[in-house]
């Protein structure tokens, strides 16, 4: 099970050693345009195996990502300090066009998994360059709303005092300010959560909904302005997505990939819950969202597919 991850900055390496750490495939091929950096992140990654499980982790080029099942790409110009993730549009789509091509060329068999931002964009950039080799757009799929949809869980567990994994909530629409936490559907052990709730009001009207609804829309701003990006939650998101893929574990997760009609919006990339396995994403699932939610969805879906008409693609 042989993974390769294109950049070795901050993101790719972390997720590297994420996999290393959960025992992630058998084989990371880290590629970078500073071969350097490749070669040392690869190196740092590979001393921590004695402390986790059996991986090999090595530098390569191009030609090294045959063979792989799952290509991570992360290469792009990082989100600057008061910058968004459309912010990005332009510098990065360039950059998406001249990797994905590249990387086909010698893993024709793989499932691209998109990181750069704006993530929803790229990804929808990915699929068309993808689309000549002959590859669909099911195998072709970007980390999408995974982090949010955990940030939204971890808080919203925090909150009523229950483990998150038991948390049942998504977070879908664009990675970015204009995602929607999906309340009306969130359960807990198959119950509604304003059913659940302790405090005798419903969960997504008292104080606290407001809170939390801030802290995961906002989380990446906050954590860029302290310590200049965002890793470790990414990485091991990556690492979770690998797993699925590699493992062929038929998994729901809010990963993002091209659909044809997103709550009114045609042609367009955004999160929604996908059932993931070996050949990428495999089924799309509706959600019975209330009106308000709804109408939120087909915002951010609209603001999507702006960016991407925006980039001609």
């Amino acid at each position: 099970m042989k993974i390769g991850i294109i950049g070795s900055g901050v993101v790719g390496s972390t997720a590297a050693y994420a996999m290393v750490m959960r025992g992630v495939g058998r084989e990371i091929v880290l590629v970078d345009k500073n071969p350097q950096r490749a070669q040392a992140e690869a190196d740092d990654i590979l001393h921590a195996v004695p402390f986790a499980h059996q991986l090999q982790v090595r530098a390569g080029e191009y030609p090294d990502l045959d063979g792989c099942q799952v290509v991570i790409i992360t290469a792009g110009t990082a989100q600057k300090p008061g910058e968004t993730r459309m912010d990005l549009l332009a510098r990065n789509a360039a950059i998406v066009a001249e990797v994905v091509p590249n990387v086909l060329k010698h893993a024709p068999g793989t499932v691209l998994l998109m990181v750069t931002n704006p993530v929803d964009v790229m990804t929808h950039v990915a699929a068309k360059c993808a689309a000549p080799f002959g590859v669909p757009s099911t195998r072709v799929l970007g980390s999408g709303t995974t982090l949010d949809t955990a940030r939204f869980r971890t808080l919203l567990g925090r909150h009523l005092g229950v483990d998150p994994q038991h948390m049942h909530a998504y977070v879908v629409g664009e990675h970015g300010d204009s995602e929607v936490l999906t309340w009306s559907i969130a359960t807990v052990g198959g119950m509604p959560v304003d059913q659940f709730c302790r405090r005798g009001t419903p969960c997504r009207e008292c104080d606290e909904s407001g809170r939390i609804d801030e802290a995961v829309r906002r989380a990446a701003y906050r954590i860029i302005e302290g310590k200049g990006a965002t890793y470790y939650g990414i990485g091991s998101a990556l690492a979770r997505i690998c797993e699925v893929i590699l493992r062929d574990q038929r998994s729901i997760l809010t990963v993002c990939t091209p659909t044809a009609n997103v709550a009114g919006i045609e042609n367009v990339t955004v999160s929604l819950p996908h059932l993931v396995g070996g050949d990428g994403v495999l089924d799309t699932f509706g959600m019975a969202l209330d009106a308000e939610e709804e109408k939120l969805l087909t915002h951010s879906a609209g603001i999507v597919r702006e960016a991407i008409l925006s980039l001609k693609v």
